[in-house]
């Protein structure tokens, strides 16, 4: 059995940078031909100035003759400036604004701590076309970690898209029933992104035989009618939801310790993972939607005119991957099989 579709994009993507970056960029650029590049580097990448480098970085470590294209992103501070979001759009290359919550995941150290701060950079983002990425989550201590997505659509999110009503927003990697519903409820122009692991896994998955530590990630999995949700929402046909892996490689050590990283790294089987998930529900013919149309659409990019095949023949990921130096990569589904595999 094999399917042949539109070749996908990739709407949430980490690349880190130097070594690292090397290692992982060859598994996307076989599958997707553009990816929206998330910019929380150390120092994260808030300017123009840095974008256009860290694109050359990307550009220099495609394998020969690779065909890929960087989308580059702005990562959103208290004090980011109307004159910088407008530099980033005149640029060509910074296709949205990325809003991290002030400690909410890897590198979130300088995100923003009130999205208030930040009204008037939304308000020219708005004015000019540039969207928001959002993570969705609330960072308070208080906050239950399974809670902190729905606090977010209450307290942040519904307050800014009525607030600025013309602002393209996306609701990245969300992982909750009420996520799906408040997108599919929300006005035009917000839309969302899910992951191939909240598709395919619920909460369970962390803790089954012990703790799973490549099993975490922000947000964290949630439960089996979320994820059925999720599923649901995907497969249906509805252009608000499209790919985004939010792949996110972190060296082995660094997720296997006692306080170990939020992530998981899926560029391996980035659109293996999805055939898996969509033929689960029997809709594998929603697949191209999903993986190649809705995201380019919401970006006003035109779709891709390449196309790929996959065909139903399990493979099994290494243990590991190299990454930088001596540390090694664990992907997700390492050991176990994946059900599809992209043709030569």
């Amino acid at each position: 059995m094999e399917i042949e579709i539109r070749r996908p994009d990739d709407w949430h993507l980490h690349l880190r940078d130097g070594a690292a970056m090397a290692a992982v960029l060859p598994f996307t650029a076989a599958r997707f031909a553009r990816a929206i590049v998330m910019p929380n580097l150390k120092p994260p990448v808030t300017t123009t100035e840095a974008a256009t480098q860290y694109r050359a970085r990307i550009l220099a470590a495609l394998p020969a003759g690779a065909k890929f294209t960087p989308l580059m992103t702005l990562y959103l501070t208290d004090r980011t400036a109307p004159d910088e979001i407008e530099r980033a759009k005149t640029s060509g290359i910074v296709f949205a604004c990325k809003l991290y919550p002030a400690g909410a995941t890897t590198n979130a150290d300088s995100g923003v701590t009130d999205i208030r701060h930040i009204d008037a950079a939304l308000a020219r983002m708005a004015e000019i076309g540039l969207p928001l990425l959002v993570h969705g989550e609330v960072t308070g201590r208080e906050v239950d970690v399974f809670e902190r997505e729905t606090r977010f659509i209450t307290e942040v999110l519904a307050p800014t898209i009525a607030r600025h009503p013309k602002l393209r927003v996306v609701f990245e990697h969300i992982t909750t029933r009420g996520a799906v519903e408040f997108v599919k409820a929300a006005r035009d122009g917000v839309a969302a992104t899910i992951t191939p692991q909240h598709l395919l896994h619920n909460r369970n998955a962390i803790f089954e035989g012990g703790i799973r530590p490549h099993f975490y990630c922000l947000p964290i999995l949630k439960t089996e009618p979320d994820r059925a949700a999720l599923l649901e929402a995907a497969t249906s046909g509805n252009p608000r939801f499209f790919l985004g892996t939010d792949s996110a490689p972190h060296a082995q050590h660094t997720k296997e310790n006692a306080c170990g990283c939020a992530g998981m790294f899926s560029a391996h089987a980035g659109i293996e993972l999805y055939a898996e998930a969509f033929e689960t529900a029997g809709k594998l013919d929603k697949l191209e939607g999903f993986a190649a149309d809705f995201g380019a659409d919401f970006y006003r990019l035109p779709r891709n005119q390449e196309r790929i095949r996959l065909v139903k023949r399990a493979w099994t990921p290494p243990a590991n991957y190299p990454m930088d130096g001596a540390n090694r990569l664990v992907p997700m589904r390492a050991g176990e099989p994946v059900a599809w595999q992209l043709a030569a």
